[in-house]
């Protein structure tokens, strides 16, 4: 059978995944090149982004281009995110290398926000006669469209708004606890969930804690996975602590910020930090999220009960007055680890197409 557009489209985003622990704050991108008459079977010849943090290595579709070789001349090309129009430190734009390659049909997952591109490299490519479609512009393409929407997620929220898309992670009994009334916490889920807890690290630029979460408890904050699950190249993320860490503490080297939550949000952003993940504790979750500040919760359930009012919270702080006042969003998944539940949650009416 045929490849569909949404097939090859979704090659194009099982080929960026592997990138997004090793490139970011640049953008994760995947990138397929089908050649003119290519057999169904054809897997095409892929390419992602390129390069250790902070570097500006080969974008996905040179990668798939070089990859291609002369057979890119009449094909079509299949990225996640818009191809960019500027030269920058590579001295040549994939719009351009596109056009002087030959393809014949681009198809792009989302629109780049990012205002040197915002649809300027899909008129550069039509200029040169290249015919594009935009997936989430296209009759049968609209799922695909979010899925990489979903993919970029973090990266498209910082062009837009200047601020890294937040994460807040809880851990909790399914009564809402964190913590014995003595403090102990450790552990509340099972292993399985804690290696997922690693993970989301892992896809995280920074990690950000309460200076009284590193007075109780002391983490480390690193992301400590199997080798397999960290590609060559990554790097472990930025450590934040709102307010002062004891010179002493396992947090070091970190980042200090003092401020309310938005302007050390704001803060991350303007460091180019695209996704940060807040691990505490509960007078740091309840500000993100009285300010309304959370793009997502994730949250670990475990089954255990501690069976009364004096085990701590989620959130430290005046919750709402009135059941029409309280925070209402939608559950985006729902997934067993073992014996605990996460479940994420994001505030209703947030943008999940990439438009």
């Amino acid at each position: 059978m045929e490849p569909t557009d949404a097939d090859r489209m979704r090659q194009a985003i099982a080929a960026a995944a592997g990138s997004r622990r090793t490139v970011s704050p640049r953008p994760w991108v995947g990138a397929v090149v089908v050649p003119p008459g290519a057999a169904p079977d054809h897997p095409g010849f892929a390419g992602a982004t390129r390069g250790r943090q902070g570097t500006d290595g080969p974008h996905a579709e040179v990668a798939a281009l070089v990859a291609a070789g002369t057979r890119a001349a009449g094909s079509t090309v299949y990225v996640t995110l818009e191809p960019c129009c500027f030269a920058g430190e590579r001295g040549h734009s994939c719009a351009d290398a596109a056009i002087d390659a030959g393809v014949a049909r681009v198809v792009v997952g989302v629109v780049d926000p990012d205002p040197r591109v915002a649809g300027q490299g899909v008129a550069r490519l039509r200029d040169a006669g290249i015919h594009v479609d935009v997936a989430a512009e296209t009759e049968g393409l609209e799922a695909v469209a979010a899925e990489v929407a979903d993919q970029l997620r973090p990266y498209l929220h910082h062009r837009r708004t200047g601020r890294p898309f937040v994460v807040l992670k809880l851990a909790a009994s399914l009564d809402g606890r964190t913590a014995a009334p003595d403090g102990t916490s450790q552990w509340i889920t099972g292993e399985e969930a804690r290696r997922d807890a690693h993970r989301l690290r892992a896809d995280s630029d920074a990690v950000l804690v309460g200076a009284g979460t590193v007075r109780l408890d002391d983490p480390a904050l690193t992301v400590r996975l199997e080798a397999e699950e960290l590609p060559d190249g990554f790097v472990q993320p930025l450590r934040v602590v709102m307010g002062r860490a004891a010179p002493g503490a396992a947090v070091h080297p970190a980042l200090e910020l003092d401020g309310d939550v938005g302007e050390v949000i704001d803060e991350l952003g303007r460091r180019g930090v695209l996704q940060v993940l807040v691990e505490g504790g509960a007078t740091v979750a309840h500000a993100l999220h009285e300010a309304r500040l959370v793009d997502r919760y994730v949250l670990y359930l475990a089954p255990l009960l501690f069976g009364g009012d004096d085990a701590r919270g989620l959130f430290a702080g005046p919750g709402a007055a009135t059941l029409d006042a309280a925070w209402r969003g939608r559950v985006a998944g729902v997934r067993r680890l073992g014996d605990d539940l996460r479940i994420d949650l994001e505030p209703d009416g947030c943008d999940r197409t990439g438009a």
